[in-house]
């Protein structure tokens, strides 16, 4: 039967995880309640995992961390417990489902559990922080968590609440049943092997036209959004195994990195490739900006940039000259400790949208001197290409794919 494992701070969630699980379970599944409280006691509702149980799987005591010095110390000890209880049923087949009702505390304590199952496990967490301003990074993660606004906070059950629980008992039902029936249906692979790449609605185009083809010769062509969690989940997945070859086409997490905004890759960007020796075709797209959001909400010291409107919801920010020529030597130390082959093509029409003749960003001069110093800085066995045209010209598109063909030995 399909099991649900359900994590919640049952001192202050002890009746609405109960409620939950026995809707849960009018849908046919079984469940397991885990209690990731640290003070109080469970309210209304027994758990499987006792929240003494969790702080020693923690390798701490219950008292121990009641006693820590300040809750978010307490906090960060039970997260490793409740992420070792998760992974430990995971692996042992005993649940094919998690979710959580939390507010800031237990939702950030089930999401510690969730963002270490993997991609394809269903994750579901229902908090009334998931609306307005509010950062999904620490429920989400890298992982494929779906995240619910309760409209109310989690105290109580009242038609409004009552609504929404039935609607997330149903969705978490849902996907136990159909992940417990791919488990037991064997899976027919198609073979095919896959191919990574990185794009922004800045690079949709070029990667739109050479998909088709990619897909004629039976790759796979998995395309991650480059917004600062897209690159990240593509590093860990590269790290599993998961590619035969990166097309890193788009490359604003690493402009983000260094000049700040959404899209910050973080320091690991573009690393876990050329560690494995997996072959990487690298175009410098989108070297020139960094992502806020709507345009009341760029930060002041930006105000005397160049900027694009994007969207309602999103301005583009042009790098300064000393921001892009230090994201252009970061790209080259990087692609310089591969230990597998490296092809550069760098289009001579400009990298983004905004970055064209007329364009907001446009600075031929600046680009040039970004190209010296990957002309110069890159190492000799890593492939580099200058070629005439725009980054989303069909005809650079046709050169990029032609050099990954051949830099997998397929051309």
């Amino acid at each position: 039967m399909a099991t649900v494992l359900l994590i919640g701070t049952l001192d202050t969630k002890g009746p609405e995880t109960a409620y939950l699980r026995d809707r849960v379970r009018e849908l046919g599944c079984d469940t397991l309640v885990l209690d990731s409280g640290i003070l109080g006691e469970a309210v209304g509702i027994d758990a499987n995992f006792t929240r003494q149980q969790v702080a020693m799987a923690a390798g701490s005591t219950l008292d121990a961390l009641r006693n820590a010095g300040t809750r978010g110390k307490a906090v960060e000890e039970m997260l490793k417990g409740v992420r070792k209880i998760g992974l430990e049923l995971f692996a042992e087949g005993k649940i094919h489902a998690v979710a959580s009702l939390g507010g800031a505390e237990g939702a950030v304590l089930a999401a510690s559990a969730m963002k270490v199952l993997p991609i394809g496990f269903p994750k579901l967490i229902v908090s009334p922080l998931a609306s307005g301003h509010r950062k999904f990074g620490p429920f989400v993660g890298t992982k494929d968590v779906m995240v619910m606004h309760s409209v109310v906070d989690i105290l109580g059950l009242n038609s409004v609440s009552r609504a929404v629980f039935d609607n997330a008992a149903g969705a978490i039902a849902g996907m136990a049943h159909a992940y417990e029936l791919r488990q037991t249906i064997p899976q027919k692979s198609d073979g095919h092997q896959a191919i990574a790449a990185t794009m922004l609605g800045n690079t949709t185009r070029p990667l739109m036209h050479i998909k088709p083809a990619i897909e004629s010769k039976n790759f796979d062509f998995v395309i991650f959004h480059a917004n600062g969690v897209g690159g990240p989940a593509m590093e860990e997945l590269i790290e599993q195994n998961t590619f035969v070859a990166i097309l890193d086409y788009t490359l604003s997490e690493i402009a983000g990195y260094v000049a700040g905004g959404f899209h910050n890759g973080g320091p690991d960007r573009m690393e876990a490739a050329g560690r494995l020796g997996i072959p990487q075709l690298i175009v410098p797209g989108c070297l020139d900006f960094i992502v806020f959001g709507a345009k009341h909400e760029v930060p002041e010291q930006f105000h005397d940039r160049p900027t694009y409107y994007h969207n309602p919801e999103f301005t583009l920010v042009r790098l300064t000259p000393e921001e892009q020529l230090k994201a252009a030597r970061l790209v080259v130390e990087k692609l310089n400790k591969a230990r597998g082959p490296v092809s550069v093509v760098v289009p001579l029409g400009g990298g983004s949208v905004m970055d064209i003749e007329g364009g907001a960003f446009w600075n031929p001069d600046l680009n040039e001197q970004c190209r010296n110093i990957l002309r110069q800085g890159l190492n000799q066995n890593i492939q580099y290409r200058e070629v005439e045209g725009h980054i989303n010209d069909n005809r650079f598109a046709d050169v990029v794919l032609a050099e990954l063909m051949a830099l997998m030995g397929l051309a």
